[in-house]
C-alpha cells in the first residue's frame, strides 16, 4: 500500500475538484482503460481501470473523501489495509468491478460507452446486476488517556452475513435456481396501456421473483432461502493517538453483505471520548490546573507535573508567581493523527491560600507583613462622603 498513486492524481484533478469535475474526469478515464475497450492490452488496461474506479468511489463519497484528504490512501499511522481489512483505520475496496453498484448512473454511464453489455445498459439489467450491501454506524467509548495514546478495541455488532450453507444464493445444496418464468429472467414485467396519446409501453419489478429474474424452488434451510443469517460479530479495530472526539473510523466491506454480488457495505465507527476529572482539549493542545502553595508561589518552586500518559515533568516556575499565570511545555499534548506533529501542554497555576495557621504559623506571617511594611486595604470614601 505504501506505493498507492494519489487518488487526485490517478483522475488528473485538482484537490479542490467539484463532484461535477471528478464524474467528468471518471468518465472520460473509465472509458478509456475499459478493459473491452483494450483487446491488445486487456491485462494492463484492467489495472488502470480497477485504479481509477478505486479513486472515484473514495473521492466520489464527502465522507470517505474527508477521510482521505486527512489521512491518505494508507490511514492514519499506517493502520490502513486493503480492501476487507478488519483492523485497517481505512481502507478502500480493490476488488475490481465490484465497486460499481456504488454510483446510480454507471449504467447510463457504460450503456454510453458500449451499449450495454457486461454492465447493462437497460434498467432492467441493471435492476437484476450487483447491489452493495447497506452501511452499518455503531459507537466505541474511549477514555481521555486512549485518545491520547491510541488503543485497539473490539466491538461488537449485529449484522447479516452471507449463509455458510448455500453461500449466499438462498438455495438448498444440491438444487438448482431457476429462471421465472413470468418475465423470463428479466426481472422486470412490461405492460402496454392504451391511452389518448396513444400506446405507452411501462415496467414494474416481476412480483413472482420479485425483481432478481430467479426463483427458488427448495429454500436453504439456514437462512429460509435470504441468502443471509443474522449474527453477532465482533471486530478489532486499532484507533490511532490523536483522535479527536466524534471522529469517524471507516472499515470497508464490514456492513451488510451485498446481493446478487455485490460488494458488502462499509462499517462507520464514531469515537466517543469521555470526558476527563483533570485534562481538557482544545484541538491538539492539553490544557489543566496545577494548584501550588502561598510559599512556591512566593519564593519560586520546581514542580512535578503530571503527563496525560502517567508521566512527570519537572517545571520550574519563578519567584512571585501570581495565581492563574500560564505555562507550556512543548510538545506533550495530543499527537495529529497522522503523526507529523504534536501539540503543547498547557497548565495554569493556582494559589492556594491557608485557611487555618497554628500560632507559630501565624506569628511568621505577622512577621514577614511589618519586614515588608504591609499595610491594610483602605476603604474607599464615597463619591460625596
Amino acid at each position: 500500500m505504501a506505493g498507492k498513486r494519489d487518488y487526485y492524481e490517478v483522475l488528473g484533478v485538482d484537490k479542490n475538484a467539484t463532484d461535477d469535475e471528478l464524474k467528468k474526469a471518471y468518465r472520460k478515464l473509465a472509458k478509456k482503460y475499459h478493459p473491452d475497450a483494450n483487446p491488445d492490452n486487456k491485462k494492463e488496461a484492467e489495472a488502470k481501470f480497477k485504479e481509477v474506479n478505486e479513486a472515484y468511489e473514495t473521492l466520489s463519497d464527502s465522507q470517505k473523501r474527508r477521510m482521505y484528504d486527512q489521512f491518505g490512501p494508507d490511514g492514519p499511522q499506517g493502520f490502513g489495509g486493503g480492501a476487507g481489512s478488519q483492523g485497517g483505520y481505512y481502507s478502500y475496496s480493490t476488488s475490481g468491478f465490484d465497486g460499481f453498484s456504488d454510483f446510480g448512473d454507471l449504467g447510463d454511464i457504460f450503456s454510453s460507452f458500449f451499449g450495454g453489455g457486461s454492465f447493462g445498459g437497460r434498467s432492467s439489467s441493471r435492476r437484476a446486476g450487483p447491489v452493495k450491501g447497506a452501511d452499518l454506524k455503531t459507537y466505541v467509548d474511549i477514555t481521555f488517556e486512549e485518545a491520547y495514546l491510541g488503543v485497539e478495541k473490539e466491538i461488537s455488532i449485529s449484522r447479516n452475513e452471507t449463509c455458510s450453507i448455500c453461500h449466499g444464493n438462498g438455495a438448498k445444496p444440491g438444487t438448482s435456481i431457476e429462471n421465472c418464468t413470468v418475465c423470463g429472467g428479466t426481472g422486470v414485467v412490461k405492460q402496454i396501456q392504451t391511452t389518448i396519446l396513444g400506446q405507452m409501453q411501462t415496467q414494474r419489478p416481476c412480483s413472482n421473483c420479485h425483481g432478481t429474474g430467479k426463483v427458488i424452488k427448495e429454500p436453504c434451510d439456514n437462512c429460509r432461502g435470504k441468502g443471509t443469517v443474522r449474527k453477532q460479530a465482533r471486530i478489532k479495530i486499532k484507533i490511532p493517538a490523536g483522535i479527536d472526539d466524534e471522529q469517524t473510523i471507516v472499515l470497508t466491506k464490514q456492513g451488510e453483505p451485498g446481493e446478487r454480488g455485490g460488494v458488502n457495505g462499509d462499517l462507520y465507527i464514531v469515537v466517543r471520548i469521555k470526558k476527563h476529572s483533570i485534562y481538557t482539549r482544545k484541538g491538539d493542545r492539553v490544557f489543566c490546573d496545577i494548584p501550588i502553595t502561598f510559599t512556591q508561589a512566593t519564593l519560586g518552586a520546581e514542580l512535578e507535573v503530571p503527563m496525560v500518559d502517567g508521566t512527570k515533568e519537572r517545571y520550574k516556575i519563578p519567584e512571585g508567581t501570581q495565581t492563574g499565570t500560564k505555562f507550556t511545555i512543548r510538545n506533550k499534548g495530543f499527537k495529529t493523527v497522522n503523526g507529523n506533529s504534536q501539540g503543547d501542554f498547557v497548565f495554569t497555576v493556582q494559589v492556594q491560600v491557608p485557611k487555618r495557621l497554628t500560632k507559630e504559623q501565624r506569628d511568621l506571617l505577622l512577621q514577614l507583613a511589618k519586614t515588608m511594611n504591609e499595610q491594610p486595604p483602605v476603604k474607599k470614601r464615597g463619591i460625596f462622603g
